[in-house]
């Protein structure tokens, strides 16, 4: 008994906030999965698109191209060509998986892969029809599109096509 009242175990058990690990223990992906990530990397395409359209001087549909385009090199080598960490407490266990094949411990389909599917898919539309579907634009934008969705497909985990970036 304390200054008259009892506490029990329970009770204080319950007084405690229990930590949950997160899901993701990879210092390589575990950057996605805080809030506001999907939010920063849309104001990042947007600022990206007026910085377009200003240095090049170019037409709204273009500067969404070159957006689209810029998107697909930095995106396809950062998530789906570069293997391993930067960071050496992981033992080199990440050292053959690329960040796309890392995130969320290779879970499929989670809310983040879906989010990073999604993305290309609306570049290319608005891509595509601000230049009215126009050649080669079109070709430009379609390319980049099929190439970085089918990467992303989950019957793509781990596979390398033609042995193409494969383990040496």
């Amino acid at each position: 008994m304390v200054d008259g009242l009892s506490f029990s175990a329970g009770k204080m058990a319950k007084m405690y906030v229990r930590a949950v690990p997160p899901t993701d223990l990879n210092k390589n992906t575990e950057w996605f999965t805080y809030p506001g990530v999907w939010t920063t990397y849309i104001f990042i395409l947007f600022f990206s698109w007026l910085i377009a359209l200003s240095v090049f001087g170019c037409t709204p549909g273009m500067a969404w191209t070159i957006v689209n385009l810029c998107h697909f090199v930095v995106t396809y080598h950062f998530f789906h060509w570069k293997k391993g960490t930067p960071f050496a407490e992981d033992q080199g266990i990440y050292n053959g998986l690329t960040w796309w094949e890392q995130i969320e411990n290779g879970k499929q389909l989670t809310r983040n892969r879906k989010f990073l599917t999604i993305v290309p898919v609306v570049l290319y539309l608005i891509a595509s029809h601000t230049t009215d579907y126009q050649h080669p634009m079109l070709f430009l934008n379609t390319l980049a599109l099929f190439v970085l969705v089918v990467a992303k497909f989950p019957n793509m985990h781990k596979v390398r096509i033609f042995g193409i970036n494969a383990e040496q």
